[in-house]
């Protein structure tokens, strides 16, 4: 019976080596930039309930380097001040535009409805969309994504980073799992197949958004206007990835446990919507973690300790050295000193909001 789950765990760990090899196609990416300079691009931003957070974000965004640019302001039917914020900037301002939406029957509270409003009324066919609640970590932010496009690469993702908060096991865990995420993304667009982004740094070219009748497919989803946005127009050959540190985006780190396990609830939900091939990459690199662990820990207990030991200790080499220069592109080194720690925990937090989300679905957008 050791025996048997001593060949189980190789396989296994097998596995998780052949993913992390994977994963190599972002962490010793090169990076590209195309030849398209100064293409004039409008900056989308949906606010809903955003007023002090818009007034940290749009002097940034008025700050930043890139010369041709106007900023599209997407009020969503907010019950504050946003509105009159968006409006303030705007007569100081002339390259900010507001779109007003009004709550109706057919589209209440629907994000993607208001985002395909803001779509519309942008003037530039190249678009740069981020979230009220995050800033450009420097001011040559926009112009890093625009230099991503090009003739054929119609659709960037970006990295949207959290701020680094001291002694705070939380945001080591937020952070970490951002970085697995944003690895798990960048290297699947690197090999031809991509599957998600993040709304808060993503661009692509307005014909892109109508190819596919924009959101329609996933309308009645509250989530999904980034990754569902991905699955429907994103192929190997119109997706580009950016991960220049001068192009991320920075966000504040959930605070409680309990808030930052909804929102993951909220992220998570959507997956369910993926495509065949994704959604078994994800969920066979998922179940070999959480096997991997369990196996380690019974075997460790066991008379074949040793091999176990051996096994670990390779499969854990492999991972540092990999994740390693991933997590140096994306200036999150840090993440990794409690590298095994934080993974055994994520996978418990994985665990536990599959739990949650098979019995009861979790609320979306505001």
């Amino acid at each position: 019976m050791i025996l048997l789950l001593l060949y189980v765990f190789i396989a296994i760990a097998a596995i998780q080596i052949i993913y992390f090899l994977t994963f190599g196609a972002f962490a010793f990416a090169k990076d590209k930039k195309s030849k398209q300079y100064d293409i004039p691009v409008s900056v989308i931003v949906c606010a809903k309930n955003e007023v002090e957070n818009l007034q940290q974000l749009l002097p940034q965004l008025l700050q930043q380097s890139y010369k041709n640019f106007e900023i599209v302001l997407i009020n969503d039917a907010s019950s504050d001040e946003t509105l009159e914020v968006m409006e303030q900037f705007q007569k100081e301002n002339n390259n900010i535009k507001v779109v007003d939406v009004e709550n109706n029957e057919a589209f209440w509270g629907n994000k993607k409805y208001a985002l395909t409003l803001g779509i519309k009324a942008a003037t530039n066919d190249f678009l740069v969309f981020t979230d009220a609640d995050c800033v450009p970590a420097t001011k040559h932010w926009l112009t890093e994504m625009a230099q991503r496009f090009s003739s054929k690469k119609k659709i960037i993702i970006g990295y949207g980073a959290y701020a680094k908060k001291k002694y705070s096991f939380l945001n080591l865990l937020i952070r970490f799992e951002t970085l697995m995420a944003a690895i798990q993304a960048f290297s699947y667009a690197k090999i031809g197949i991509p599957y998600t982004a993040v709304g808060r740094n993503l661009a692509y070219h307005r014909d892109e958004f109508y190819k596919v009748s924009g959101f329609i497919n996933h309308m009645k989803i509250r989530s999904g206007d980034d990754d569902l946005f991905i699955k429907d127009a994103a192929s190997g050959k119109n997706t580009a990835i950016c991960f220049a540190k001068n192009s991320f985006t920075i966000s504040k780190s959930k605070t409680s446990f309990g808030t930052w396990f909804q929102q993951k609830r909220r992220h998570v939900s959507t997956s369910s919507h993926y495509k065949f091939i994704h959604k078994f990459l994800l969920g066979t690199f998922f179940t070999t973690q959480l096997l991997f662990w369990i196996l380690a820990i019974i075997l460790l207990c066991t008379s074949a300790w040793q091999y176990a030991l051996i096994v670990l200790g390779f499969r854990i080499i492999i991972q540092y050295f990999i994740l390693g220069f991933a997590a140096s592109k994306l200036k999150e080194q840090d993440t990794l000193y409690l590298l095994p720690i934080l993974e055994i925990f994520l996978i418990i937090i994985h665990f536990g909001i599959f739990i949650a989300n098979m019995t009861s679905k979790p609320t979306h957008w505001k």
